[in-house]
């Protein structure tokens, strides 16, 4: 029952607070142990495909390891102190997992650039949460790149770590958040990470399988209270579910793409490179920067139905127990 209390009070403390600059963060000493850890390992491996792809995959392993470890030992030992004092831990853990408030900041931010006429400022803003080059994107670019990485962290940011948290608690979304980060900082198809971090990249993938699936399922409704057309959401989600060189990001894209109206994907640019992406959705008007504020509100709406499933499901395992 904690886990569940943990998870929910977690939820809101993300969407009141969301990061507060200056407080730490977990994700963020995720990411320092990763560029120690691939300093190390890069050091003691040969600069070959094979040695690359041994060394990344120790990377991931120690990584998990030293990431999720003393979570689960602080949490073990908390509980056996005091119930409340492992309640109050796992939550503040269960807030760190969560993103759904960062990702509201980050677009209203970009969305707010783009109402000043700032276009500069709204490819620096949003070349902060998105992965492609940005540089050259007009407004529309900068809009579906914004509509783009929402719609998909709707699942990484906010789905995927409720769905661990159910599954094992602060641990175990540490965990998430671990194979999560991981992929962000080195799952690139570029001439650093291409093999060094294939194991990384391969493990989001399987860790996101279920929830990304189960994230686009849930936009369907999701886009019914958010006043989008659900309709439309479900057909788009159907048929394009499957139209991106990742096996999971296009599962909330092309639901967020069917229930704004508007089409995702296409050609962008990443290191240099121009890389032409499959069409999601169809162009029945043009994308527009409201669309970012529409894509959050699915967002939220989505989020809040996941989380009432998380307490129906864990509920109902504690008593069938």
């Amino acid at each position: 029952m904690s886990r569940i209390a943990a998870a929910a009070i977690g939820f809101v403390l993300d969407y009141i607070f969301g990061d507060p600059a200056g407080f730490p963060h977990i994700v963020v000493g995720i990411g320092k142990l990763i560029e120690k850890i691939e300093k190390l390992v890069r050091s003691r491996f040969p600069k070959t495909p094979r040695g690359e792809l041994f060394g990344g995959a120790l990377l991931v392993f120690l990584v998990l390891i030293c990431s999720a470890a003393p979570v689960f030992a602080a949490l073990y030992f908390l509980g056996k102190a005091h119930p409340l004092l492992r309640l109050v831990f796992e939550s503040v853990i269960c807030w760190q997992c969560l993103a759904a408030r960062s990702l509201s900041d980050a677009g209203i931010s970009i969305y707010k650039e783009l109402q000043n006429f700032d276009l500069p400022a709204a490819r620096k803003a949003v070349g902060m949460v998105v992965g492609r080059d940005t540089a050259s994107l007009d407004e529309s670019g900068v809009t579906r790149a914004a509509v783009e990485t929402i719609a998909e962290n709707t699942s990484d940011g906010v789905i995927a770590p409720l769905l661990f948290l159910l599954a094992g608690g602060g641990a175990f979304g540490v965990l998430y958040k671990a194979i999560n980060t991981m992929d962000s900082m080195i799952g690139y198809k570029n001439d650093r990470y291409l093999y060094f971090g294939r194991a990384a990249a391969r493990l989001d993938d399987i860790a996101n399988f279920i929830p990304s699936r189960i994230a686009g399922l849930l936009m369907v409704p999701g886009a019914f209270f958010a006043g989008l057309d659900a309709k439309n959401a479900l057909r788009v989600f159907l048929r394009d579910r499957k139209n991106h060189t990742s096996p999971n990001s296009a599962q909330t894209e092309s639901a967020a793409a069917g229930a704004l109206g508007v089409s995702l994907g296409g050609a962008n640019f990443y290191f240099g490179k121009l890389v032409h992406k499959p069409i999601i959705g169809d162009p029945a008007r043009p994308i527009e920067p409201s669309d970012i504020l529409r894509t959050i509100n699915l967002m939220f709406s989505t989020s809040i139905l996941c989380l009432i499933l998380y307490i129906l499901i864990g509920g109902s395992i504690i008593l069938w127990r």
